[in-house]
């Protein structure tokens, strides 16, 4: 049985985790924190990373990749490779030009830190663009690349929110709002599984901050 090692306030490990639970693939979790990671199956001490019956994985798209090949049933990709190839441009984009841009925002929005005034004028213009560009890739019809559900939605729906809440939070307006991520977030949190990683999301998310506390 494959194992997910990480944490669940980890938005990364959450993608991977709605991929398996959509997928109906047998998992087992295993908690280990920043500094507990074992080098050799994530050589840069990150999580997620995944235990396979061949050896381990790291990198979210890797797994989330490995994961739909090893388990076709249940496809998050479409078969048509055009089609697929939108799904991962979408979910790169998500990746790449959304989450890792705001992330720059996190510890003020998050966890009580600093964010210097130069930095968050230069994010909110890269924020901005990229969102516009988000807009012209993304259907919400009612996914968020059409018509299925695939794995760029792993990815929406747990980046998303993220992406949300930090703007409003130091920018004082959410830069999403121009889109209908609102409407398609709620959609998605119609489902189990989308249900189950946001409630374990918050039980871990306030695990890790009483761990932070406790350390500091």
């Amino acid at each position: 049985m494959l194992e997910l090692v990480g944490f669940a306030a980890s938005n990364y490990y959450n993608v991977v985790k709605l991929a398996l639970l959509e997928k109906g693939v047998p998992f087992e979790e295993k908690l280990a924190w920043i500094g507990e990671t074992d080098p050799a199956a994530s050589p840069l001490g990150k999580v997620p990373y995944l235990l396979t019956e061949q050896g381990p994985i790291s990198e979210s798209t890797v797994m989330l990749e490995y994961i739909e090949a090893r388990y076709p049933g249940h496809p998050l990709l479409p078969a048509d490779p055009y089609a697929a190839a939108k799904a991962r441009e979408l979910l790169r984009h998500l990746e790449l030009h959304l989450e890792l841009v705001a992330r720059n925002l996190y510890p003020a929005a998050f966890f009580g830190g600093q964010v210097s005034d130069t930095l968050k004028q230069k994010i909110k213009p890269q924020l901005q663009k990229n969102i516009a560009a988000f807009g012209r890739l993304a259907r919400f019809a009612p996914f968020v690349g059409g018509t299925t559900f695939t794995l760029a939605d792993c990815a929406a729906a747990v980046h998303l929110p993220l992406v949300a809440s930090c703007s409003k939070i130091v920018y004082g307006e959410d830069l999403l709002a121009a889109l209908p991520v609102k409407d398609y977030l709620q959609r998605m949190g119609e489902r189990p599984s989308v249900q189950q990683v946001n409630a374990d999301r918050k039980t871990n998310t306030a695990a890790m901050l009483a761990r932070m506390k406790a350390t500091a």
